[in-house]
């Protein structure tokens, strides 16, 4: 067999060719090199556009490191913000953090029995909270690739790139979500709102 990984019945281990360390050596200087340096006044910028969208500085720039852009709009589950069967179970710790997030789109996708044009009517009314869209969540009997049409039409009727939102759920069906949506990723909801 020749250099490096083998074919079949490679169990795909650390080679025992000689020069190990210097391969190991040079890929973490490679990798260090091509890591950015950024100037102080960005890494600023973008610690105060963490704050206006409600992250911490290490959750945001772990997104935009993976994803290479900014995030410019959330996803909320209903269940993230503890709506099971009506807008009464929003927290008001919730609704404050909501209230203050700037420049930056928030959708709601609302789960059954819960209507979303009624929601932002009712969230509007009872927590002065304005979502810029809103639609019905994905049932849990529907196939990955309805699961999939379903949240990039949602998301592409917005013009945002999807890539560009971040998804905040509450439960391991939603974080399936952000994969099919082809979102920037996923974020516990009490991790968010924590």
């Amino acid at each position: 067999m020749g250099r490096g990984i083998g074919g079949i019945g490679h169990n795909k281990g650390p080679t025992m060719e000689p020069g190990t360390g210097w391969r190991t050596h040079c890929w973490k200087k490679a990798r260090a090199d091509l890591l950015p340096t950024l100037p102080l006044e960005i890494v600023r910028l973008r610690v105060r556009r963490a704050q206006e969208i409600g992250l911490d500085y290490r959750t945001y720039a772990t997104v935009r490191a993976t994803t290479g852009r900014d995030i410019v709009a959330f996803l909320f589950s209903s269940n993230a913000l503890l709506m099971h069967r009506s807008v009464s179970g929003l927290p008001r710790a919730r609704a404050d953090k909501l209230r203050a997030i700037r420049a930056c789109d928030r959708s709601l996708a609302a789960h059954r029995p819960l209507d979303p044009a009624t929601v932002l009517q009712q969230l509007e009314a009872a927590h002065d909270l304005r979502f810029d869209h809103a639609f019905a969540a994905p049932a849990f009997t529907e196939s990955w690739a309805q699961l999939r049409d379903r949240l990039q039409a949602a998301l592409s009727g917005r013009k945002i790139p999807r890539d560009a939102v971040l998804m905040i759920g509450d439960t391991a069906w939603e974080r399936e979500w952000s994969v099919a949506g082809r979102m920037a990723g996923y974020l516990p909801a009490d991790r968010y709102f924590g």
